[in-house]
């Protein structure tokens, strides 16, 4: 799989995970003390913001890692 492709994964996947953990939370299969649903969101704003990083578009950077440090904020309280 070349670098390009695997980008392009990450990005999609990163994608797919945000609106997978928001519709879970929405559908009442998981709450928001769920560690799937930070997970998702952690490793979804990552897939984002390295795809953003990549092609220079800083705004989406921003935002996901952000993004990933309350993801991760809420993981580590999750996990305690």
């Amino acid at each position: 799989m070349s670098r390009r492709t695997m980008l392009e994964f990450f990005a999609w996947y990163g994608v797919a995970a945000v609106l997978v953990a928001f519709a879970l939370l929405i559908a009442g299969i998981v709450d928001i003390h769920s560690p799937i649903y930070a997970i998702l969101n952690l490793t979804g704003a990552i897939g984002i913001g390295w795809h953003a990083y990549r092609k220079r578009d800083y705004q989406p950077v921003v935002t996901n890692i952000i993004w990933t440090l309350i993801a991760l904020w809420g993981l580590v309280n999750i996990l305690k």
